[in-house]
């Protein structure tokens, strides 16, 4: 990412936990959100991004502190989506409502609602101002969706599977507008997904969950800096398992591990040292016993 960090905090987590009838969901989620920043929150479907999304939005209570653009989201909720919008692979439209209808709604109850903004953006896509929402197709409905949450001129984005269920060309156009967005005024983005090698490209941070735990954390260019791939053939496989790999592949009578904080030039003594792609990082920590 080229958008430069500034010290402005909009979330700050704390030790976050939540537990229902004593089965504990989420334990001890801390991470801070700034401008500048777009945070791949990661996991398989039970890991816990849901529940730390809800807690975010002050859907439910929690241990721990919580705070987004200093205020506390369960006492001044209201406050709060002035400036944090949400977008989730629900449908959260009114069905009955018209296009034209909808954009009435919104100007009538966000204080900060562009309607210029909003024509600007629907003028880029197939949307008729005289459609039901419900005679949109799915893609249609999250293109308005993002285009209605942008032109609101929010400063923290949070996505729930946003591209669930859609089509390559959709996918495309929804993170280049958002990406778009992004660029314009200080924000910031949460993009909760499972579908790592789609996000990967638009991230800064990564906070992966499993289990409710956190696995991995941490500033992309950091963790480019903690992995490597050591590429082996059979004479030296048994020296590269000595130096604890946190995962191993063999195909084609060559194994390739990956390694954490191993330095590359002690893994470039047995064979080919690479950089692994986010998604070979993430499933290596799913797979490691918590």
């Amino acid at each position: 990412m080229n958008k430069s960090y500034v010290d402005l905090t909009f979330i700050s987590a704390q030790h976050i936990s939540k537990a229902y009838q004593n089965n504990e969901v989420l334990s001890d989620v801390s991470f801070e959100l700034k401008s500048g920043q777009v945070l791949g929150l990661l996991g398989h479907n039970g890991a816990g991004k849901s529940t730390l999304i809800k807690a975010m939005l002050g859907m439910h209570n929690h241990s721990g502190k919580l705070t987004i653009f200093g205020l506390e989201p369960q006492k001044q909720r209201a406050k709060i989506v002035e400036r944090l919008g949400y977008i989730s692979d629900v449908a959260v439209l009114p069905e009955w409502m018209t296009v034209k209808q909808v954009m009435k709604y919104v100007q009538g109850v966000h204080p900060r609602y562009d309607q210029q903004k909003m024509t600007a953006y629907l003028a880029q896509t197939n949307i008729s101002l005289k459609s039901k929402i419900a005679a949109l197709s799915k893609g249609m409905k999250v293109q308005l969706h993002l285009a209605l949450v942008m032109s609101t001129d929010v400063n923290v984005l949070i996505l729930d599977e946003p591209t669930l269920g859609l089509d390559l060309m959709y996918r495309e156009t929804f993170y280049r507008y958002l990406m778009e967005w992004f660029h314009e005024g200080e924000r910031a983005l949460i993009i909760a997904s499972h579908e790592v090698d789609e996000i990967a490209h638009m991230l800064t941070d990564v906070l992966v969950l499993k289990e409710g735990r956190t696995v991995l954390q941490g500033q992309l260019n950091d963790l480019s800096e903690r992995f490597n791939i050591l590429s082996v053939d059979e004479q030296h496989i048994e020296q590269a398992k000595n130096l604890k790999p946190i995962s191993c592949k063999v195909g084609l009578g060559q194994h390739r591990l990956l390694f954490e904080n191993v330095p590359p030039t002690e893994l470039a003594m047995l064979g080919t040292v690479t950089k692994p792609s986010l998604a070979d990082i993430f499933i290596a920590k799913q797979q490691e016993a918590l």
